[in-house]
């Protein structure tokens, strides 16, 4: 059962809910059983509710409870036995219904009633309005809406408690808030942007595709260059029409989150434990997840989004056949290439997303740069040169405006100088300025977490970086402080697409022999450096993950010439022969699959002293 909207409801109407819940009842029934006992149980969960505590009613309802029903994402409306008798409640509901179109949400609860007696307007209810056309003879348009109102709640999916059910109250009042509780969840508002500097006229014309006035299936694909802002803008498409679906679904950098078998199996059990109101889902096998993904989508109407695709594998893993989406679903895919977005054929719209003009341009860089939207005089000139030097590309903007904010105007002169040293036709290079401005231990840790460590643990990756002696308690908080990365909310670290290339873009020019380069994250190259023995002493760390199990032959002494080896990170790679060597500096090891117990002296270095970053298994002699 999902909580129901409108299907016509306005999208472009964007509530500013202050209560979760609004409880519509009437009081002399269930104010002092049923209704106190859920308003207490909605309270006990966090769950900001209006309840109407004043007892003295006048023949009109008060604004205080109109604006209450206006700002509250969810009505409950309890229906009783002597509801209708209730000029009140029943002017509550005929406004609960026009939320409705606006986007709330209302959940009926049947309390000791039939639906179908309020439905056909029988018995108690059949009366009770009997007497208000009595008492209100010049007003039967009011009784009529009133009428109309008790239909079309009934015919919402509701909850509905009978006397002598099997579940007592207190069960039933928990199923309430399981349902409550799986609908907040769900539309829990999307941090968009600092400055939401060009937002919305793009999230208004990707809303036009989207046409939310169909009932039909669409899907609108977001493309555009890296750093462009194909993220943000879902993000603030998300907020804007979330309300409008029973169920909605960010998953947010799907690329980076489906290099495995096991990484897909992870996002559809998140997909699917999402259509299922928060309740996980266990999935066994990606063609297990498909199938079940397919039972599922068809009986809800979902809005879906899809963020930073590269493989369209992934889509068809996640997301199928179109047909297989409730009329009135809504699929949105960001990606960078294009090609992702034709597995679904030519129906679907494409929007692509262009840069910032030089309005808006200007208005981001100066929020970042100055923190207001006009411009120091005496910094128009070089700051003019600045953002043409940008070309509209807002994480640049950002990036550069951030770094300058409250620098003089001599490093700002001096900042643009070096910026015309970095090539315009590639965009990590304009990035590059803000990693040059790095102390020699924040560029380590900027590469690290580049090559190595994103959307990784910022206290799992501390503990490993402080265990190289790179300072990151210092070195991290430089990093955010100049946007090169960021901290989600549940605390991993993160870094834009285009800065982690950079990053390993640095790493690659370091030299043209592989073996002679600091840091190796490519499958390929890792296999060519562990299968050849051409690794040095200049190799920091290397990730190897294949995308299925194989055996590789390395060579016993493949690891002989890395004397300065901190991390070695392995999944998927089974090997034949015993490993003679393993530098003592090592700090990290990830490779379940190693099969054979490692050499004694081992034990008593890095992994007694650093077990707590130490992830593998071994098969202790």
């Amino acid at each position: 059962m999902a909580l129901q909207i409108n299907d016509g409801a306005s999208s472009s109407f964007t509530p500013q809910f202050i209560y979760d819940v609004f409880l519509s009842f009437r009081g002399e029934d269930t104010r002092y059983n049923f209704t106190g006992h859920l308003y207490q149980a909605l309270c006990d969960k966090g769950f900001n509710t209006f309840i109407d505590n004043d007892l003295q009613r006048g023949e009109e309802i008060s604004m205080k409870l109109l604006n209450a029903i206006e700002l509250s994402m969810i009505s409950i409306v309890v229906f009783s036995e002597n509801y209708a008798s209730s000029s009140w409640c029943l002017d509550e509901l005929v406004k609960i219904l026009e939320c409705r179109n606006n986007g709330q949400l209302v959940l009926p609860i049947f309390y000791k009633v039939d639906p179908s007696e309020i439905r056909k307007q029988k018995e108690k209810f059949g009366v009770a309005l009997a007497q208000h056309e009595e008492n209100l003879k010049d007003s039967l348009e009011k009784v009529q809406r009133w009428r109309t109102a008790l239909t079309k709640a009934t015919n919402l999916s509701g909850l509905h408690y009978k006397e002598g059910y099997t579940e007592s109250e207190t069960q039933f009042i928990q199923r309430i808030i399981k349902e409550i509780l799986g609908t907040k969840l769900n539309r829990t508002q999307l941090f968009v942007t600092k400055y939401p500097i060009g937002i919305d006229s793009r999230a208004d014309a990707i809303e036009l595709l989207l046409d939310m006035k169909s009932n039909d299936v669409r899907m609108v694909g977001i493309h555009g260059l890296g750093g462009v802002g194909k993220t943000t803008i879902a993000k603030a498409i998300y907020n804007r029409i979330a309300n409008c679906f029973e169920l909605s679904c960010f998953l947010e950098d799907v690329r980076e989150k489906s290099g495995t078998n096991d990484d897909i199996i992870k996002l559809q059990e998140m997909l699917l434990s999402k259509i299922s109101q928060g309740t996980y889902v266990k999935v066994d096998s990606v063609p297990k997840g498909i199938i079940m993904i397919k039972e599922r989508l068809c009986h809800t109407r979902l809005l879906l989004i899809l963020d930073n695709v590269d493989e369209s594998e992934v889509m068809v893993n996640l997301l199928g056949e179109c047909n297989w989406f409730a009329l009135g679903s809504r699929v949105i895919i960001t990606t960078r290439d294009k090609q992702v977005l034709t597995t679904f054929g030519k129906d679907h719209q494409i929007y692509e997303l262009k840069e910032l003009n030089q309005f808006e341009s200007h208005e981001l860089f100066n929020l970042y740069a100055f923190q207001k939207i006009e411009l120091e005089k005496d910094y128009s000139e070089v700051a003019e040169q600045i953002i043409h030097y940008a070309n509209g590309l807002p994480l640049a903007l950002k990036i550069i405006g951030s770094d300058l904010c409250g620098k003089s105007i001599c490093e700002w002169k001096s900042a643009l100088e070096k910026y015309k040293n970095i090539p315009h036709e590639k965009i990590q290079e304009k990035l590059k300025i803000s990693y040059d401005g790095l102390g020699k231990t924040e560029k380590d840790i900027f590469l690290d977490i580049a090559c190595f460590f994103k959307g990784f643990n910022r206290s799992y990756v501390v503990s490993i970086l402080k265990a190289c002696k790179l300072y990151p308690g210092y070195g991290i908080g430089r990093l955010i402080d100049k946007c090169l990365i960021t901290v989600g909310q549940s605390g991993n670290l993160w870094m834009h697409d285009l800065l982690q290339q950079m990053g390993r873009e640095i790493v690659q020019q370091e030299s043209e022999e592989l073996g002679k380069r600091s840091r190796i994250w490519c499958f390929d190259d890792a296999y060519e450096i562990l299968t050849t023995n051409m690794g040095s002493s200049k190799i920091r760390g290397i990730m190897c993950y294949s995308p299925q199990l194989i055996t590789m032959p390395v060579e016993a002494k493949a690891f002989e010439k890395m004397k300065y080896l901190k991390f070695l990170m392995v999944r998927n790679v089974r090997i034949c022969e015993e490993l003679k060597y393993l530098p003592n500096g090592l700090t990290l090891l990830q490779w379940p699959e190693f099969p054979f117990s490692l050499p004694s002296k081992y034990y008593q270095t890095w992994f007694v002293s650093f077990s707590l970053v130490f992830q593998t298994r071994v098969n202790k002699k």
